[in-house]
């Protein structure tokens, strides 16, 4: 089992729900409640340019509307992805993973990538988001964790950069698991964290898997979770276990 340099807490898109998910403000707004890892989403632009965004479609947490991957980044560049949480962050951009990774590494945060595809590019998210991440992360401390639900899409990432480490993404725990996390080569299993019990940690650490949990806001929760032998949480409640 390799080592793991991951910090055992992990704020969700960023800063939760205290911010604009999936913007640099709420990283900022993470990093000073004192979180030091970011999970994020990241898909493709029409032009191949990584940027962050969890939905298909622009039209929950944007001003724009209709397919993500269908526009530029110049286009997307120009959208207002701040106003739809609160008056506060309008005119927040929607940053590249490039604009992300300085930051990052700027200010020793890790990182958990998760590839988001577009559906029916999988394969081709995948491998560019591993390439960029493996040139952008180059001689950080910690190197980028990258995880998704899409087994393609990991299978692309291992074959593009197989030395950057991977967890595979469960709302559940099929049969299959471990031959899905070893055809992808994965370090880590991404547990919903009501699937996590003693004896799937048990299995997991036999199989040479370390575990993240998501998304977990209770700080009792939290504490049983570790006590179970989970390695990092994934939360949406910075302000209050940060503070606990």
């Amino acid at each position: 089992m390799m080592h793991w340099p991951y910090p055992r807490l992990c704020a969700h898109r960023g800063a939760g729900k205290l911010a604009p998910e999936n913007t640099l403000a709420a990283f900022r707004l993470g990093y000073a409640h004192g979180c030091r890892m970011v999970e994020f989403d990241v898909k493709l632009a029409a032009d191949g340019v990584a940027f962050l965004l969890h939905d298909d479609t622009l039209d929950r947490t944007t001003n724009g509307n209709g397919r993500a991957d269908a526009h530029t980044w110049r286009e997307l560049s120009q959208l207002d992805a701040g106003s739809w949480h609160s008056p506060a962050y309008a005119g927040e951009p929607l940053p590249t993973l490039a604009a992300v990774a300085r930051w990052s590494v700027a200010h020793d945060v890790a990182v958990n990538i998760e590839i988001k595809p577009t559906r029916g590019r999988e394969r081709e998210t995948g491998a560019a988001v591993a390439l960029d991440a493996a040139t952008l992360w180059a001689g950080a401390r910690v190197p980028p964790l990258l995880s998704s639900f899409s087994d393609v899409a990991l299978e692309a990432a291992r074959d593009a950069v197989p030395a950057l480490p991977r967890a595979w993404l469960a709302d559940r725990l099929p049969a299959d698991w471990r031959l899905r996390t070893a055809r992808a080569g994965c370090v880590a299993v991404d547990l919903e964290h009501t699937l996590v019990t003693a004896d799937g940690v048990d299995e997991l650490r036999a199989a040479g898997l370390h575990l993240l949990a998501w998304t977990v806001d209770e700080p009792a929760r939290v504490d049983l979770l570790y006590k179970l032998g989970v390695d990092t949480i994934i939360t949406d409640a910075v302000d209050i276990l940060l503070r606990t």
